[in-house]
């Protein structure tokens, strides 16, 4: 059965991180059972997840290394995404949004080809010509900002599951339903804020908060990949 781990004192509550640094050196003491060991790697989803990734990665003392991934946004807003792709192009739909959207498949895989398209541009910004890691026999602990439909989460562990001996996903902040969602799908679910209710904004956990691009990205990962 599979291993929720969250912070109880943290259940429901808004603006318990003063930024995203900080919320990654609070998520890395619910893994010390990862620390120190050479089987585990943390992989961030960018661009809000590396700084958390980055903390948890030098906290365990286990390489940093990206899970590119995008959400898939409705065509007319953009600030709400159907579903998700992954850097090896594996696409997962939020299929009951998309049926009330009324998306037709014209403008599905137009969405799905624009996020493409800045994956690839986002891999070769980031790693250039150095290769993706071996997963296969690895613990993978995926690490995002947080979590708020989940499909973004959901697409990159279903890529992975193939791969990786055992896959942990840990964010600061996550909704119940998200944590529903990914459940079937991972090993352990570690998240110290977890909300409940019908709405939610990742951005409500932390004190401190600013969008990231990829020259931050860049910045952060100097000397690290």
């Amino acid at each position: 059965m599979i291993e929720i781990v969250e912070n109880s004192e943290l259940r429901d509550k808004i603006h318990v991180f003063d930024d995203r640094s900080h919320a990654g050196k609070l998520l890395a003491e619910l893994l010390t059972e990862y620390r120190g060991r050479t089987d585990v790697i943390v992989l961030a989803i960018p661009a809000g997840g590396v700084p958390v990734g980055l903390e948890v990665s030098k906290k365990l003392g286990v390489p940093l290394d990206l899970a590119v991934t995008r959400k898939l946004h409705v065509p007319w807003n953009k600030e709400v995404g159907f579903g998700a792709v992954s850097w090896d192009g594996s696409v997962i739909l939020n299929r009951p949004l998309v049926d009330s959207l009324g998306l037709s498949s014209e403008e599905i895989n137009h969405c799905v080809e624009e996020e493409k398209q800045i994956i690839y541009s986002r891999l070769k910004k980031f790693r250039g010509t150095v290769p993706f890691p071996v997963l296969e026999g690895k613990v993978v602990i995926v690490v995002d900002d947080g979590l708020a439909s989940g499909f973004s989460m959901l697409v990159t562990v279903k890529t992975l599951r193939n791969k990786a001996r055992w896959v942990v996903v840990a964010v600061p902040t996550a909704p119940v339903s998200a944590i529903n969602l990914l459940k079937p799908y991972v090993d352990q679910i570690v998240c110290l804020n977890i909300r409940s209710g019908p709405f939610f904004a990742v951005a409500e956990a932390y004190k401190d908060w600013c969008d990231l691009d990829d020259e931050d990205v860049i910045h952060l990962l100097e000397n690290v990949l």
